[in-house]
């Protein structure tokens, strides 16, 4: 059988993928360390130095184009969605180096960084799949990965439980999925997405299998009701592997559900509008009520990414051109300022044992008003506070939701409802936001945090993530160039 290897030059940022996995490979096999020597204070800048080639390398728009006979497609809003992953995916490993520092994590870099750039491969084939077979496989190249780095740190903070949990809800989403795909190719005959949308109809067998499929792909992106398990994963695995968790793996999910939806079954737009619409109120709503009980800040945050979940969906709501745009722009604004979040999180737990409550930033302000500030920043993007990215980012995907909707159709009316209880619920979330706010500045604490000084890998990240919570706000241009 002959190959055609020029496909490979379609798929560059696998292919430069592949090229990283390989130089870190060697580079950790042949300077192997074990516990109590000295950490390898070069790895991490070499790992960040080739992620920021990968991303610079991608970065120029793509032509659209396919490969391995039509599994593969790429185009120029794909390339834009791998662009956003790679950049959160840098941010992750930069503000990674603090924890990887210490003693009894250091001598684990480099599976750390193979993980990771591994589950960014998968999510790299999910989102550039245009058949069936590949799309599972790109999804289970990232969720396995993924339930190894959630299960790392398995001597602390109940990581190897969270992992656990993880791995058998994934396995099970999975399996869901999987029937579900199942009962298209019994209805259609092919795993071809443009082969499917021509014999698509609003059928008991097309419908079951739509509802499985989404049932599965729901998991990814923690909607509810199936969020069950974000929660104590967020909280059990390490800080630095639940910032990449919540925001470059529900990126990938969500647009590729954007996708497939929009793709393979525009036939049956009405019925996964009525979908979307039912999980995007319960995510949104349900997330808001209990991130407000939360007293442990990586579980608020757990429910603060379900119900960013709920916006992110609500984005395909609107099934037109303008839907994947808006959602790959909110994407791009959550990564910043989610990672924002989680890299002040991280920073003062591994300088203060461990702490986590939202009671232990009580008077933050005194002792670290840098770390305070930019929280703080990161939270009003989070919540949609203008003249921050979080509130533009916002007013996109409420757009995309109601243009084309018309108040005359009771689908349409239905949709308008959908955005107005997503308005509503943006009071809510502000609300649970400003009460972090309200520990770091008003609360008073008679034994706040100490003073300390965080890395210059810790500056980086937050100097990154600051930047662009502020300027992707008011460069209208980013949109433009996503659009």
């Amino acid at each position: 059988m002959n190959i055609d290897y020029s496909q490979f030059l379609n798929m560059m940022p696998e292919v430069s993928l592949c090229a990283l996995l390989v130089i870190i490979f060697v580079a950790d096999f042949i300077t192997a360390r074990k516990p109590g020597d000295a950490p390898r204070k070069w790895f991490n800048p070499l790992v960040c130095i080739l992620m920021t080639a990968h991303l610079l390398l991608n970065m120029s728009p793509v032509e659209s184009a396919t490969a391995f006979g039509g599994m593969y497609y790429t185009m120029p809003a794909i390339g834009t969605i791998k662009t956003i992953l790679a950049f959160g995916t840098l941010i992750v490993l930069i503000q990674s180096r603090e924890w990887m520092s210490r003693p009894d994590t250091s001598f684990k870099e480099g599976e750390f960084y193979l993980l990771v750039i591994s589950t960014l491969l998968g999510m790299n084939m999910m989102v550039s799949a245009n058949h069936f077979l590949l799309f599972f496989l790109g999804l289970e190249m990232a969720s396995v990965p993924m339930a190894c780095l959630v299960a790392l740190d398995k001597y602390r903070h109940n990581s190897a439980e969270a992992g656990a949990k993880f791995i058998l809800t994934a396995t099970f989403s999975s399996g869901v999925m999987l029937y579900g795909i199942s009962l298209l190719y019994a209805a259609a005959g092919t795993f071809y997405f443009d082969d499917m949308i021509t014999k698509m109809t609003m059928s008991p067998l097309t419908i079951a299998g739509l509802v499985f499929f989404f049932s599965g792909l729901g998991f990814k992106i923690s909607l509810v009701p199936f969020h069950f398990w974000t929660a104590d994963t967020y909280q059990g695995a390490p800080t630095t592997v639940t910032g990449y968790l919540s925001v470059v793996s529900k990126g990938a999910a969500a647009f590729t559900l954007c996708a497939i939806l929009m793709k393979v079954f525009a036939p049956m737009v009405e019925a996964w509008q009525i979908m979307l619409m039912i999980v995007t109120v319960l995510s949104i709503t349900v997330a808001n009520l209990f991130a407000i009980r939360q007293s442990d800040l990586k579980r608020f945050m757990a429910f603060s990414s379900i119900s960013q979940a709920g916006y992110i969906v609500l984005a395909i709501l609107g099934n037109n051109a303008m839907s994947a745009a808006a959602l790959s722009y909110y994407v791009l604004i959550y990564v910043v300022a989610n990672m924002a979040v989680f890299t002040v999180i991280s920073a003062v737990e591994e300088h203060n044992d461990g702490k986590v409550c939202i009671d232990d930033y009580n008077g933050l302000y005194k002792t670290n008003p840098k770390l305070a500030f930019l929280m703080t920043l990161a939270l009003f993007s989070l919540g949609g506070i203008p003249p921050f990215a979080g509130m533009f980012s916002k007013f996109f995907v409420f757009m995309a939701a109601v243009k084309g909707a018309s108040v005359d159709t009771a689908m349409g009316a239905w949709q308008y409802a959908v955005v107005f209880i997503a308005l509503v619920n943006t009071v809510i979330s502000l609300y649970y936001y400003l009460i972090i706010v309200k520990a770091m500045y008003i609360k008073h604490n008679d034994n706040p945090l100490p003073t300390f000084t965080s890395n210059v890998s810790t500056k980086l990240a937050l100097a990154l993530c600051t930047t662009g919570v502020i300027a992707f706000g008011v460069v209208s241009g980013v949109f433009e160039w996503i659009l």
